[in-house]
């Protein structure tokens, strides 16, 4: 029954081996002292046991050399396993540049993916081989948890909040996906499996979707929600400007600043009064609830993919705007 379920999965992503070696020393650490102490406890209680029961101990005076060493030993044994995890740690939590970015959201009881081409699954995960893979999610219900095993990953899905884990697949084939946290009676059930393919057929099978794209959906949902009417990219609306603000810095009203980043979007457009953008009245409503997780995604996908701001024509750009050329300047073109 249990020849399914191997005791270690196999290592199909990049970080796993470091994850394992880790794994295996900390546990060979810890097999090693316990044996002792089992050992030691059994030759003391069998060489200095007492059969008359009248027998009293000598006097303990104490020993500075075994004092310094049970505590310095053991000390600098955590110190290796705290450098040595926190390196691993780093490597799981950070994300190389150019990750292939796909979203998730996980409720009662699946997960579905979003694909920044258009293509969704349910309880599905394509992925390219060799190419670092970033998956970004949430919760729509309650606490659920994004497990790989055989990639050695594994984040909590919090509602209101994004997660993300990321790996670079290096077998191809098939793996489970588990929610490692439980959320309620089916909780065994919300089982997936991720698809490694190569690059060859992941984007035959990309290509294969047929539908928007995530930011042109948010493009839809930007100009269905009326957005577009105080969010100028010229910076002369009711609004801040959103193009290329994507991973800056932007000064609030009270005169703090913040990274404009996933969390931050996401907070601001369901609770936009909360950290107000210097220079700009409390006027945008809350879209709490008419908005759902894939449409916020979406929406954080279209910002992300605005360009730089354009600032507005001055007075005399705009009068030479309106004065037609006559002929095109040498080494130009006509437009």
């Amino acid at each position: 029954m249990l020849s399914g379920i191997p005791l270690f999965p196999e290592q199909a992503s990049t970080i796993a081996p470091a994850v394992d070696n880790l794994y295996f020393f900390v546990t060979a650490v810890t097999a090693f002292f316990a044996l002792l102490v089992v050992v030691l406890v059994t030759i003391f209680a069998i060489k200095y046991r007492d059969k008359t029961g009248e027998k009293v101990g000598a006097p303990i005076t104490g020993s500075l050399p075994l004092e310094l060493g049970w505590s310095i030993i053991p000390f600098f044994i955590a110190m290796g396993i705290f450098g040595w995890a926190t390196v691993v740690f780093f490597d799981l939590v950070r994300a190389p540049d150019q990750t292939l970015e796909i979203y998730s959201t996980g409720k009662r009881w699946m997960w579905r993916f979003q694909h920044l081409d258009g293509q969704s699954e349910l309880n599905e995960l394509h992925v390219p081989l060799g190419r670092p893979v970033k998956v970004i999610f949430t919760s729509e219900d309650v606490l659920h948890s994004l497990y790989v095993p055989a990639f050695r990953v594994k984040a909590d899905a919090i509602p209101g909040r994004y997660s993300s884990i990321w790996f670079t697949a290096t077998r191809v084939g098939e793996y489970h996906l588990f929610c490692a946290e439980y959320c309620g009676t089916r909780h065994s059930g919300m089982i997936g499996r991720v698809v490694v393919q190569e690059p060859g057929e992941y984007q035959a099978w990309l290509s294969g979707g047929g539908g928007l794209s995530m930011s042109a959906r948010g493009e839809q949902l930007f100009q269905q929600l009326g957005c577009v009417g105080c969010h100028l990219n010229d910076g002369s609306g009711r609004g801040p400007s959103l193009a290329g603000k994507y991973g800056a810095q932007e000064t609030l009203a009270t005169g703090a600043t913040v990274n404009v980043d996933d969390s931050y979007i996401r907070e601001s457009i369901l609770t936009p009064q909360l950290k107000l953008v210097a220079g700009y009245q409390p006027l945008m409503p809350t879209f709490q609830g008419l908005v759902n997780e894939e449409g916020l995604m979406s929406l954080i996908e279209y910002i992300k993919s605005l360009p730089g701001a354009r600032p507005p024509a001055t007075a005399a750009q705009a009068s030479a705007a309106a004065v037609p050329a006559t002929a095109p300047a040498q080494g130009s073109s006509p437009r």
